[in-house]
């Protein structure tokens, strides 16, 4: 790739290698040259030498190539026809031709005159350069505002003053009642009172019959004290929650906090329903308690396993009917627990979407699976973390939808991804995302929405759906964006062309996802020079423990903070060459 200005004058002493094949006579400038940030990965891997003979861009920038010369050839002083560049003379005429290019005729006239405001109420301007025009313009017809720098105010009139802050606009408040749940008993009825869950098993055989598909269930109860307990591969964490008032997104909803749903499942093989690894196992030692989306130390895991039709699990119609035999359970003590009065709940969250004018306004773009097979999700469902009523977004097109921070966090969305187990982002982790939360409680953004977008699988699908996001962020015409993906690979494609559509419109953009060791970024841009690394894993694997390498809190700090910074201009450091765990706990520390 060529050199913009600004990245050739951060390599001048780096080597001068072409980028593109070159032939005799050309004269050398900015976008002949390769970008020196690829040579080490480069020549590692053999696709090239860099000798010490090599002269620098500094010393050929402005030369004559004497012969036809190949891409990635290195340049040497018996190359050119021109003596080597000692000085900055070529430099400095880029530069000035630059600088003619980007400055304005207008702006080498000076200010001849200061407008005032007089004690009659209007605007005087005097104009020296149109044979003395005089303007008296009535302030009246002028919005209210304050004096601007090298305006003179009258002593006898004061302007309107300018609100220092303006009101905070809520667009709508979602409460959270939490009753707790101390105990889970499998019996003869559904109920919940004082603490304790009681579960109808015949819930079960009413499940089966919900898919032909499926074709066995049980369920059982794991206490957090007896979790050495071996289980099928995890496909969803679904915490307990139903409307109690309004509809999803706002108004109230009732949780159950100390249980969650632990979706498992295979076929009738025997083969776990898994794409990249799967986390069958011991469950204390395959789930990294505590994260965003999965059962925290103290929760009661209620476990379905769910068996489906042999050779269904790679197919979208097989994780989603294991999804809604599993959902049946749990509609059932929806439809108990969203009438629970409001004096027996111990705790409620309130959570609002707020316009803060005056404000940075920021995106946060959430980049999901969508290239069919198993790879699916539902948005909106009719109640939260629900499977009735919600769209798939691989039907959709995997076109971005713009979901309210609270839609999302009243349970907007129902993972069916069966992606690798540590960078999966499961139900529960989009009904308490981190940096959704992080994002609408910063008093210092504004938080315009959360845009969900699909990875296709076919390649002109994702330029058409990446473009598409493009053209919505500029109609949002927001002043940053956050984009995050889960996963790794495929999708990364899909994630770096997301990046380039935003940026490429001049919207500061900080990517996040999983790379480390296993997922390296095979494909990059200009615009891909703010990231943040998911990874938890001491080697940078994919560790098939559940949800180990997803977003937390401390994560979302460091990603606000880099954007912040981005949108402010202040410069972000290169990455080095390979993962290093060191670079961010440093940034972790800048951003507590």
């Amino acid at each position: 790739m060529s050199l913009s200005q600004e990245v050739l004058q951060e390599h001048l002493d780096d080597p001068a290698v072409l980028c593109c094949r070159r032939p005799a006579g050309t004269l050398l400038s900015g976008q002949d040259f390769e970008d020196p940030t690829i040579f080490d990965d480069m020549v590692e891997s053999n696709l090239m030498t860099l000798s010490d003979d090599g002269l620098s861009i500094r010393q050929a920038l402005g030369a004559t190539l004497a012969s036809d010369a190949e891409a990635l050839t290195q340049l040497t002083p018996d190359m050119l026809t021109d003596s080597v560049q000692k000085d900055e003379s070529a430099l400095e005429a880029v530069s000035q031709i630059q600088d003619k290019e980007a400055t304005p005729a207008s702006s080498k006239q000076s200010v001849e005159s200061v407008p005032t405001i007089n004690s009659d109420g209007t605007l005087h301007l005097h104009i020296d350069k149109s044979e003395g025009i005089d303007l008296d313009i009535p302030l009246g017809v002028l919005p209210s505002i304050a004096p601007a720098e090298g305006m003179k105010e009258s002593v006898s009139f004061k302007a309107p003053a300018v609100e220092e802050s303006i009101p905070d606009k809520v667009l709508r408040t979602l409460v959270k009642r939490d009753y707790p749940v101390h105990q889970v008993v499998l019996g003869s009825q559904t109920s919940y009172a004082d603490g304790v869950l009681s579960i109808d098993r015949s819930l079960v055989d009413q499940a089966k019959e919900s898919d032909s598909l499926v074709k066995d269930i049980t369920m059982d109860v794991i206490a957090p004290n007896a979790r050495h307990v071996y289980s099928n591969t995890i496909m969803d964490v679904i915490p307990i929650a139903a409307k109690a008032e309004g509809k999803l997104g706002e108004g109230i909803t009732n949780v159950l906090s100390g249980a969650v749903f632990v979706l498992t499942g295979m076929d009738e093989a025997g083969v776990q329903i898994h794409e990249f690894g799967s986390c069958e196992g011991y469950m204390d030692e395959k789930i990294r308690f505590g994260r965003p989306g999965c059962p925290d130390d103290s929760d009661i895991m209620i476990r379905v396993d769910v068996r489906i039709e042999e050779g269904t699990g790679m197919e979208r119609r097989g994780p989603f009917a294991a999804h809604s035999a599993c959902d049946v359970i749990i509609r059932a003590i929806r439809e108990k627990i969203g009438a629970l009065s409001t004096e027996d709940a111990v705790n409620k969250e309130v959570f609002k979407d707020v316009r803060r004018k005056g404000r940075p306004r920021v995106v946060l773009v959430k980049e999901i699976m969508g290239q069919g097979a198993m790879h699916d999700n539902l948005l909106v469902p009719s109640e939260p973390c629900g499977v009735q009523g919600g769209e798939k977004n691989v039907d959709m097109g995997n076109v971005p939808v713009v979901l309210s921070p609270n839609e999302v966090l009243d349970g907007g969305i129902h993972a069916l991804a069966c992606i690798g187990p540590a960078t999966k982002e499961i139900t529960r982790h989009f009904f308490r995302e981190p940096l959704v939360e992080a994002l609408q409680n910063d008093e210092e953004l504004d938080l315009t929405g959360v845009v969900f977008i699909g990875s296709p699988q076919v390649n002109d699908e994702k330029s058409f759906v990446s473009s598409r996001l493009g053209s919505q962020i500029e109609a949002m015409e927001v002043d940053g964006a956050i984009i995050t993906t889960e996963g790794f690979g495929n999708n990364h494609i899909d994630f770096s062309e997301n990046i380039e559509q935003i940026g490429s419109r001049g919207v500061p953009v900080v990517g996040v996802t999983f790379a480390a060791y296993q997922g390296q970024l095979v494909v990059g841009n200009p615009y891909m020079d703010a990231m943040i690394e998911l990874n938890k894993d001491e080697k940078g694997f994919e560790n098939e423990i559940l949800a180990d390498n997803t977003l937390t809190a401390d994560d979302a700090r460091r990603a606000i903070l880099m954007l912040k910074n981005k949108m402010s201009g202040i410069p972000i450091e290169p990455p080095e060459r390979r993962w290093d765990e060191a670079i961010i706990k440093d940034n972790q520390k800048l951003a507590r």
